[in-house]
């Protein structure tokens, strides 16, 4: 049984524009996987706290190691994980704020990367322990940034996740989303078009 995990980190949650298509492709790939699970994790409804040095700690000390506190304070990340181990597949609801990716999804970033479990050090540098999934990467913007140096999302989002040795990525783009109706009617259906694809 095949398992997607959906992040959606809109601050509008199923109302914002990365959502929606997040959304549309879950509903296709439902579709397809009657028989899969899908689990989902809304960033606004259930805001993660940022990292702080103390939950940096419980989270790279060993389970059977940890004090109460600190396993307290690893239960969130240790939560997180487990989704994204679960996951074969990933759908992420990816809007553009201020030139980067929602505080929200950067704090998720922070409790996933751990040392050790979903990554490890070696003397050739970092190797990924989370194998064998695809990544789609639903990216909405007001303007059109992509192919400029003003796109700090891509390269972001494709680094880290490889970091975790999710290689498998592609991206869905819907950019002018604030420039206008038109443009923005082109630019979803234009999205929703390569979702179709995507499915088929």
């Amino acid at each position: 049984m095949s398992t997607l995990l959906q992040i959606n980190s809109s601050l509008f949650s199923d109302e914002g524009q990365s959502s929606r298509l997040s959304n549309d492709f879950v509903a296709r790939w439902r579709e397809q996987n009657p028989e899969g699970q899908v689990i989902v994790r809304d960033l606004a409804a259930e805001p993660i706290p940022h990292l702080t040095a103390e939950r940096l700690q419980a989270g790279l000390t060993a389970p059977e190691e940890r004090t109460a506190e600190q396993q307290a304070l690893a239960a969130e990340g240790d939560e997180l994980i487990e989704e994204l181990k679960q996951a074969d597949v990933i759908a992420l609801g990816l809007p553009m704020y201020n030139f980067s990716v929602p505080s929200t999804l950067k704090a998720w970033f922070d409790h996933v990367a751990r040392a050790g479990t979903t990554f490890r050090y070696t003397e050739q540098g970092p190797v990924g322990l989370l194998e064998n999934k695809t990544l789609y990467v639903f990216a909405a913007r007001g303007g059109k940034y992509l192919g400029t140096s003003m796109d700090t999302q891509t390269d972001l989002v494709k680094h880290f996740f490889g970091l975790l040795g999710v290689t498998d990525v592609k991206f869905i783009h819907a950019e002018g989303l604030a420039m206008g109706d038109e443009i923005q009617q082109q630019a979803l259906q234009a999205a929703r078009d390569r979702i179709d694809s995507l499915a088929a």
